[in-house]
């Protein structure tokens, strides 16, 4: 029974050093061409409350992705805290992970929510997304870990 309990004990240990050595940032992102947000600056969605695109001389490479600012503060701002400004979901629309699977976004069509940037795939799906943002957003909460998951 001992060698039991021990071998137990050192299979959930293995396992939980395992789930802590996973690389931070495994989620799954949508890109385009290799580019986060299709380009566009997403610290510009928090300071400037429109959708701006990058500049190629303004870059900044996280979770797989080459992400382009307006600026060197914007690159600069998102390098420090990039969790802040990048958007929810990896970047897919945000009602079609509400709904159970994930779609491409147009940048144009977003909104900031309590301090988070949600994308949609386009505006129209903006609108329904926006009909009940709350409840949507918790679906999509609760959808995100299986479709996000690499």
């Amino acid at each position: 029974m001992t060698r039991i309990v021990a071998s137990v004990r050192s299979a959930l240990v293995a396992l939980t050093l395992f789930a802590c050595a996973a690389p931070a940032g495994a989620e799954k992102m949508s890109t385009s061409d290799g580019l986060a947000v299709k380009g566009y600056d997403a610290v510009a969605y928090f300071t400037e409350s429109r959708a701006i695109e990058g500049a190629a001389q303004f870059t900044h490479r996280w979770r797989d992705a080459e992400w382009r600012f307006a600026s060197a503060a914007n690159r600069d701002a998102f390098a420090a805290a990039p969790e802040k400004f990048a958007p929810q979901y990896g970047g897919f629309c945000a009602w079609a992970v509400s709904q159970g699977y994930t779609a491409p976004t147009d940048p144009e069509a977003f909104r900031v929510v309590e301090g988070r940037l949600y994308l949609n795939y386009n505006k129209a799906v903006q609108t329904r997304w926006m009909e009940d943002i709350p409840g949507n957003i918790t679906k999509a909460d609760t959808n995100w870990p299986k479709l996000g998951a690499n």
